[in-house]
């Protein structure tokens, strides 16, 4: 996809919101702990090789992605440190993985013995680093059954090409103010790890929202995600332990006024129908870009003022109603500050009842992303 840099739309980072947020989990960091920067999806939407690339000015000791190609961009842009594959990669690919010194994650003993039986594994190369994932009730990936593990880590144990450096999991409610589940999940955890005939280098559990309000959770890499990037894991749910700053502002420009008159309609659908004369701005943004067409009702700020988008939103475009004219090219803000008022990607995911996570990650290739 065309990247619309001629476009007035963009998603702008803040480097020092980024260094901000990393120095601060740096300064709660335990003795043996590490900052492992998640920048699966494209950093969440941010724009991984950038983010990478500054969270290593800053000192994290890894990365975390979701597949393989995420991390060979990674790699195929200088980036050296390890890099932890948290999804379950096709045991074909070992080979692959083993090549660009990638960490990748086992999720069964089946899987593992794909991958043994693999002759394309190099004994030349360093051994493939493997980090065994444990289901303790996400039930997404990762060994249930505590003596298939066992199995597995004496498996592992026995092949030079291989190398059991970690085990992790993953909290399904850690971000949530009941701990019922979560403690259930963290006992699960320790029974794993007790049974491990073999304590590995890493052992974490620790995602954004499990470093925040679990310290007590042994884990020694943390897995700085959501909270990277600014963003309370929760929501609005619990309040941060500490300040983070929101890295990213999206914002646009009018393209287009005119003054409607009562009884106009307005988008597909014909949805909206002005009550009177009013002013009517267009912006060139719209679902393809992420901008949901679920946000007719929600706000943006011209400025300072909260103004309503009408109509249903477009593929490219969506209509906002002014409360008076504003020329083509008055700066926009959809997510971030605006003359002292702000939207928060919290307040568009509240409306979409969604999580910010998504909100971020929706936003499309064709927006530009710019770092100052």
């Amino acid at each position: 996809m065309v990247t619309s840099w001629n476009r007035p739309t963009t998603l702008t980072v803040n480097k020092k919101a980024i260094q901000f947020n990393i120095e601060q989990e740096l300064k709660r960091l335990q003795p043996g702990q590490e900052v492992f920067a998640v920048v699966k999806a494209n950093g969440y939407g941010h724009g991984a090789i950038e983010i990478a690339k500054l969270a290593l000015e800053e000192g994290v000791s890894g990365f975390c992605v979701s597949n393989i190609d995420e991390a060979i961009e990674l790699r195929e842009a200088g980036i050296l440190l390890p890099i932890l594959i948290l999804g379950v990669i096709t045991p074909s690919l070992a080979p692959l993985a083993q090549q660009y010194d990638l960490t990748v994650a086992v999720a069964s003993k089946e899987w593992l013995t794909e991958v043994i039986a693999n002759d394309e594994l190099d004994t030349i190369r360093a051994p493939l680093k493997l980090h065994l994932k444990i289901d303790t009730g996400m039930h997404r990936i990762g060994f249930y059954d505590v003596e298939d593990f066992v199995t597995s880590v004496e498996l592992v144990e026995s092949q030079p090409r291989l190398i059991y450096e970690g085990v992790f999991t993953h909290f399904a409610t850690a971000d949530e103010a009941d701990d019922t589940y979560f403690s259930q999940q963290a006992q699960c955890f320790n029974q794993f790890i007790e049974k491990s005939p073999v304590k590995p280098k890493y052992i974490h559990c620790a995602n954004s929202a499990t470093a925040f309000w679990h310290q007590a959770c042994p884990s020694n890499i943390i897995r700085l995600g959501i909270g990277l990037y600014g963003l309370n894991p929760s929501g609005k749910a619990l309040d941060m332990p500490f300040e983070l700053q929101p890295a990213a502002s999206l914002t646009t420009e009018l393209v287009f006024v005119k003054e409607l008159q009562a009884g106009d309609k307005v988008s597909y659908g014909a949805t909206y129908e002005a009550k009177s004369n009013e002013w009517l701005g267009t912006l060139p943004i719209g679902y393809a870009d992420g901008w949901n067409r679920h946000l007719q009702g929600f706000k943006v700020l011209v400025d300072g003022q909260f103004c309503e988008i009408v109509g249903r939103v477009c593929m490219d475009q969506c209509m906002i109603r002014l409360p008076k004219h504003y020329p083509v090219g008055t700066p926009v803000t959809l997510i971030g500050e605006n003359s002292g008022q702000v939207i928060t990607a919290d307040d568009v995911a509240e409306h979409l009842q969604t999580i910010s996570y998504e909100v971020l990650c929706d936003i499309g290739a064709r927006i530009p992303r710019r770092y100052v």
